[in-house]
């Protein structure tokens, strides 16, 4: 078995085009990939498309000081936010800011499962838990989705009682003036949020950041409402605060789907092609079997079965499978570790797995 440890990536998927990474950090940009064309994915492909190449982040410590860093800077940021709309809506009663503001509270709540897994994360693998506590981050995940989840219920509820039982807004201009304030101090924690997210190559700090973003954008949903509640239209803020709910559970379900592929370990099927290219192109390698890779907190680890001359020593098989190792840490961003297995390839077509073929049915050496 082979390990090293390698800067860190974009949390989906790396860049598999022109190269992976030199041991000093160069630049990647991950894959953007869009499962529909509904407005929730045109929201999720703005987001990933809008950002700038960063420089990788080699340590475990310094991604999760960095990952800190941004959930402090940012609680504080969403924290005077939410503060100046909820005096708005104590001065106006408008619905429509008020779910924004239990948003803005929800996503300071967020960073503390976030803040723990960071935490975690700089724990060395033990006994118990041999493959290192990076899974804590997917945790965290799942937790922040359920308090979204809440929080949109709540502002869901509230909005069907304005329904019910409409109320007048006052202080319009202060409403207009908080919505645009909302979406401001959301949209500056959104661009951080996803730019340090991917910096460190967190899934969930990015994905925050992503909620973030549109709570900034239904912010001006509350805007919308004010003006139509100005022109006579008594209906305009809870209906605009309906509109907030709705966005949101869309941007949760996308946010549902990616914490399930990391907790089922799926990764982007080019990254096994490019993987398999790597082997292939390193010499004294005759055949590929098996290629697994999973995410790990923010790393890679991939295992993978190469067959090799059968006529040659122990030594020099292990010389070959070491040359694949070290072209895969500098061909595959955030890779981190790679577990090789090296099998004898016979010219006769004898398998060198026959003692336990038959545990195995699915596996046969190419």
């Amino acid at each position: 078995m082979t390990v090293a440890n390698h800067p860190h990536q974009d949390p989906e998927t790396p860049n598999l085009h022109g190269g992976g990474h030199d041991h000093t950090g160069q630049h990647f940009h991950g894959r953007h990939q869009h499962h529909s064309n509904g407005p929730v994915s045109l929201l999720i492909g703005f987001v990933k498309h809008s950002h700038a190449e960063l420089d990788v982040i080699n340590s475990a410590v310094d991604t999760s000081r960095a990952g800190m860093r941004a959930l402090k800077i940012s609680v504080v940021g969403l924290g005077l936010t939410a503060l100046i709309q909820i005096l708005v809506v104590s001065l106006s009663g408008s619905i429509a800011l008020l779910s924004e503001s239990i948003h803005n509270f929800s996503d300071v709540l967020t960073a503390l499962p976030l803040g723990i897994a960071f935490i975690l994360g700089r724990k060395k693998a033990d006994a118990h838990y041999t493959y290192g506590y990076g899974r804590a981050e997917d945790l965290a995940g799942i937790f922040i989705i359920l308090i979204i989840s809440v929080s949109t219920l709540i502002a869901l509820y509230e909005s069907i009682l304005r329904l019910i039982h409409p109320q007048e807004i006052h202080q319009i201009p202060l409403v207009i003036f908080a919505g645009f304030v909302g979406f401001a101090g959301n949209e500056a924690v959104a661009i951080y949020r996803i730019r340090i997210g991917r910096k460190i190559g967190s899934a969930a700090l990015t994905a925050d950041g992503l909620h973030a973003r549109s709570d900034g954008l239904a912010s001006l949903s509350v805007v919308v409402g004010a003006i139509g509640a100005a022109l006579g239209f008594e209906y305009a803020d809870p209906v605009a605060s309906l509109v907030i709910g709705i966005a949101i559970i869309g941007v949760l379900r996308e946010a549902a789907r990616d914490i399930y592929r990391r907790l089922m370990d799926s990764v982007d099927p080019r990254l096994v092609d490019k993987v398999k290219e790597v082997l292939a192109s390193t010499p004294g390698i005759e055949g590929i079997g098996a290629v697994r890779i999973r995410w790990i907190g923010h790393d890679l680890r991939a295992e993978a079965d190469i067959l090799s001359d059968s006529e040659l020593s122990l030594v020099e098989s292990h010389r070959i499978s070491e040359e694949a190792h070290h072209r895969l840490l500098h061909e595959i961003p955030r890779l981190s570790e790679a577990v090789i297995h090296t099998s004898p390839k016979y010219k006769s077509g004898d398998s060198a797995h026959l003692n336990i073929a038959h545990h195995f049915p699915e596996r046969s050496d190419d």
